[in-house]
């Protein structure tokens, strides 16, 4: 592949949609790069219109059409940010779209594409059995496909970010991968000017699909399965994305949902950016070891590709994260069902500056002997050595006192 080429049409690419997105911010970590002992830079696309990258290829697609094609109207298939990017540009463009998700998607994701003025049909419960319900209705209509990520219009767009690079000169940059559109667009912007750079891609353990190609040397599917991280559940990724992937980019890791979780806390709680699941895996696979940088002077671009993140989920997992780090605890205690037991027990709580959040009492369970009663507390409180001292302070008052995990 004749890459100098493709790095001279994403110049003009980004001339062409410069005016339609955002160049959105590079932020400087230093928590994240005490954490990896390293320089670690964060690609805000959580930042851009519509919350995702995608809209820079959606637009490099949508400006590349010729009329008659516009007049026709468009088509995607997308767990959530490429039909908000379609459908925004779309939208933006005066053009026709019809965007079709997998019945799984995130609901904040659904009613977004709706919002930017897209027909949105729910199908399937993954994104190649969506792909199935949109030949159909190409069949019928005639609508243009727009693809997630196995269109060079589409990647094009993408690498306009590696554009947005190059003030840093990264000696890593750490990506998410679905499909491959984004790293391969990156990529190819990226090698040309600095050819020493590795580029590192990151994929949910349930869905390795590029990895295992990669790996394999050959396009391999692998039926995905659950993960946080929806934007970058594929099953198989394009033959284009694929051959450039397999040239260009250095290594593939897989992070689990748990690596991921801890990184979209972090994110929002170091660095106040909300990150989706996808947008946070490249930032997992660093904090987690997964990708190993060498050397404390090295600088490490980790792109934090989308924001769009359900709410009901980002609580879930702030929650789960707090009690994991043992920052809100649940106890167990068992006393005497008489007046000030309860006020006894709060007051060492209270001793440790503890928070409380709930209390529940228990007085019938089986293992509750007569005249005693089960109290569950929860509280929020400084630091594991206070609890220490909580649990200690109710064990010599004879308390019987328990972590409830």
């Amino acid at each position: 592949m004749n890459y100098l080429e493709y790095f001279d049409r994403i110049r003009l690419v980004k001339e062409k949609i410069e005016k339609y997105v955002h160049t959105t911010p590079i932020d400087y970590s230093t928590t994240f790069s005490r954490i990896t002992n390293a320089k670690v830079y964060l690609k805000l696309e959580n930042l851009q219109k519509t919350g995702s990258f995608k809209v820079r290829g959606a637009f490099n697609k949508l400006l590349s059409l010729k009329e008659e094609e516009r007049k026709k109207g468009v088509i995607a298939v997308s767990a959530g940010n490429h039909a908000q990017g379609v459908a925004y540009a779309a939208s933006t463009l005066n053009i026709r779209s019809t965007i079709v998700m997998p019945e799984t998607a995130p609901a904040s994701k659904y009613l977004a594409t709706r919002s930017y003025g897209a027909d949105v049909v729910l199908y399937g419960k993954y994104l190649h059995e969506s792909m199935k319900k949109a030949e159909e209705l190409i069949q019928k209509t005639g609508l243009i496909f727009v693809h997630p990520y196995g269109d060079l219009d589409v990647i094009m767009g993408q690498g306009t970010i590696g554009l947005e690079l190059y003030d840093i000169e990264p000696d890593y940059v750490i990506i998410p991968i679905g499909g491959g559109g984004l790293i391969s667009g990156i990529s190819i912007a990226l090698k040309y000017r600095f050819p020493n750079v590795k580029i590192i891609g990151v994929q949910s353990s349930s869905s390795p699909s590029m990895k295992v190609s990669k790996d394999l040397g050959r396009l391999v599917e692998i039926e995905p399965g659950y993960s946080i991280a929806d934007g970058i559940l594929v099953k198989s990724p394009s033959e284009l994305t694929f051959g450039i992937i397999n040239e260009l980019v250095d290594d593939i890791v897989l992070v689990d949902d748990e690596e991921i979780a801890e990184a979209i806390v972090l994110l929002l709680e170091r660095s106040k950016t909300l990150a989706e699941g996808a947008g946070a895996a490249a930032l997992a696979s660093l904090i987690s070891g997964k990708v190993k940088v060498n050397g404390i002077d090295k600088k490490v671009i980790s792109l934090v590709s989308g924001g769009n993140i359900d709410l009901s989920l980002l609580s879930t997992l702030t929650e789960k994260f707090l009690y994991r780090q043992k920052r809100v605890v649940k106890v167990r205690v068992i006393v005497p069902d008489k007046p000030g037991q309860l006020n006894k027990v709060l007051s060492y709580v209270v001793k440790i500056r503890g928070n409380i959040i709930d209390i529940i009492h228990d007085r019938h369970s089986s293992d509750v002997l007569p005249g005693y009663t089960k109290i569950y507390i929860t509280f929020e409180l400084q630091s594991s050595e206070a609890l220490s001292l909580l649990l200690t302070n109710l064990a010599n008052e004879g308390i019987d006192v328990k972590i409830v995990e």
